[in-house]
């Protein structure tokens, strides 16, 4: 049975809609000295300096942004966005919105680990133009002197815009099937593609979130430090606040690496406030390790409402350990909320939103490796990501295209106005992904259905995410998922990093062999090290555990596995360094050693 529903309220073309980007006007007019937008900037701070931009003036910076882009190109063309994360990143993208030029929300060249990312983004845009600031010039410059790839028509200041211009700027119609924006995919299994964002789309997964999130709980606020050129940070930050008028605090993501409690520090900025936030896995736990009770002792978290964690594996250990560290600081049990979302979507897909703890259920990892959810008190464990909200989804078997029962696994499909018309200049994967049909339909659309390339399974009436149908290992002619053995892995040996290992599999003979790459942890010394017993635990464990053999055991030096620009372990990144050979290595660590 699929899940969700297609509320007529939250479609594009139903009574009384508007593109979200002109509610900014409404809100302008509305509730003009409301806050709308704070950045917090710690590079000019220790404590955060705090500037906040109203709804009148957020309107009128990007209408000037608005004009001041059509001055120098026209609708339809693309305007790359490599600046700092700044409220000048969010006045540009507002600014595209209005004025029908296809924005492209990237990030400035100097941001350390994502230059192949912004290459080939940049490139498959061809953006006529560039919107950075004056600080970062030189970084574009460079950029664009280094690489091949397109030259803009013109550079544009965000901080230079003349105000002046917002006065000038005559409103356009803005149609839901207008392009918005092309949100480019962090390349876990490939290159990245630029998935065609419209303005229906952005208005349909907006609502959608903020439906699953704030409608019964006043005064509303957003707190985020995720990348504005990642989908979740940008829905999340740019457009739920958008929906209702709400207000949305934010700072950059290497304030909140170089001191995760910053994050917290200002959720609990906001007493007797409505707070909602997001993140990714990795994130949640990283705050754990670092929350001691010395630095949440004068912290109180009892206005989050919710915190949505998702673009990663959910570890059920991150959700125990999150909730232990900071229920002294007043977290409620059922602030945590696991989700499910995805680029192709816009971002959001669904989430368990209900004031509860997170859902957990622990199954038998034989059955699931055949394609059944079978309850075991002593299985693998897997989180709910709770129900979509104005959207279907079904669990289908890709080979016949025919929806599963409940408690079997299928590739998870998505039908809804949040789903995506396609990628940037790309038909044949358009329609692959983008062209799902049902073979048979019954009460459900035939199609088209998003294919999400994710393995999942309804239980319960929520949605389970089981793994990436790309990622996933075939040994004997049995289905291994890489996550199950990435936490085998690291539970095997103390010397090896949490969530740093990447597990994957190499064409053979007769079957595929598997190949595990981990990261050494940073707290066991060099000195300290027997990599051979490292290595003879993880092939005992993988082999009680998952009944198979390890092709080949590679233990490596911290930041050694690539990750997707949101976090998530890259396997086919990973894979492809194992096989060049270009791998940090700890064996040729020790060895430089002697």
């Amino acid at each position: 049975m699929a899940l969700g529903s297609l509320l007529p309220e939250l479609l594009p073309g139903g009574s009384g809609r508007t593109p979200l980007i002109e509610r900014a006007a409404r809100w302008a007019q509305e509730k003009p000295d409301a806050p709308a937008y704070t950045f917090v900037d710690y590079s000019a701070a220790p404590a955060g300096a705090h500037t906040t931009v109203s709804w009148a003036e957020t309107d009128r910076r990007a209408r000037a942004m608005a004009a001041t882009l059509r001055q120098v190109t026209g609708p339809g063309e693309r305007a790359a966005l490599l600046l700092p994360q700044t409220l000048e990143y969010m006045m540009t993208m507002l600014g595209a919105m209005y004025s029908h030029v296809i924005a492209v929300p990237l990030f400035s060249p100097d941001l350390p680990g994502h230059a192949d990312r912004l290459i080939g983004a940049y490139t498959d845009a061809e953006p006529a133009v560039i919107v950075t600031m004056r600080n970062a010039l030189p970084h574009v410059e460079k950029f664009l002197a280094d690489h091949d790839v397109p030259q803009p028509k013109e550079i544009v200041f965000a901080e230079e815009i003349d105000l002046a211009l917002a006065d000038r700027w005559e409103g356009e119609p803005i149609a839901f099937d207008d392009l918005a924006y092309l949100q480019y995919t962090s390349g876990s299994t490939r290159r990245p593609a630029g998935v065609e964002i419209t303005h229906g789309n952005v208005t349909a997964n907006a609502a959608q979130l903020w439906v699953g999130w704030a409608p019964d709980r006043p005064n509303p606020e957003l707190v985020s430090w995720l990348p504005l050129f990642h989908d979740m940070g940008l829905i999340a930050t740019m457009a739920m606040p958008l929906v209702r008028g709400d207000h949305a605090i934010y700072t950059d993501p290497v304030s909140f690496i170089m001191n995760p409690v910053r994050w917290l520090e200002l959720i609990a900025e906001r007493p007797g406030r409505n707070v909602y936030t997001a993140g990714p896995n990795f994130a949640y736990e990283y705050v754990a390790s670092t929350a001691s009770p010395e630095k949440i002792a004068a912290l109180d978290l009892s206005g989050l409402t919710a915190c949505l964690n998702g673009a990663e594996p959910i570890r059920t250990s991150t959700l125990s350990m999150f909730a232990a560290a900071l229920a002294p600081a007043g977290l409620r049990p059922g602030a945590q909320a696991p989700g499910y979302g995805l680029a192709e979507a816009t971002v959001f897909v669904s989430a368990a939103t209900e004031d509860a703890p997170p859902k957990i259920i622990s199954v038998d990892r034989e059955a699931l490796t055949r394609g059944e959810l079978r309850l075991r008190a002593d299985g693998s464990e897997l989180v709910s990501c709770g129900r979509p909200y104005g959207q279907l989804v079904a669990i289908v078997d890709p080979e016949t295209r025919v929806e599963q029962p409940d408690g079997r696994v299928g590739e998870i499909w998505v039908h809804g106005p949040n789903t995506a018309p396609g990628y940037w200049r790309n038909s044949e994967r358009s329609q692959d992904t983008f062209g799902g049909e049902l073979s048979e339909p019954g009460d459900l659309p035939s199609g088209p259905w998003m294919k999400s390339g994710d393995y999942g399974v309804i239980h319960g009436g929520e949605l389970y995410i089981t793994g990436r149908i790309k990622d996933l290992i075939i040994v004997d002619g049995r289905n291994h998922y890489p996550q199950d053995i990435e936490v085998t892995t690291q539970e095997a040996h103390p010397a090896i990093r949490p969530d740093h290992v990447a597990a994957f599999a190499l064409t053979g003979e007769e079957t595929e062999r598997l190949v595990i790459v981990a990261e050494r942890n940073r707290r066991v010394p060099l000195g300290r090290l027997d990599p051979d017993e490292v290595e003879a635990a993880v092939r005992g464990a993988v082999n009680i555990e998952h009944e198979m053999s390890v092709h080949d055991f590679v233990l490596i030096e911290p930041g050694g596995v690539s990750r997707t620009s949101s976090g998530k372990i890259a396997r086919a990144a990973t894979r492809q360094r194992y096989l060049d050979g270009g791998l940090p290595t700890t064996a040729a660590r020790l060895a430089s050693r002697k």
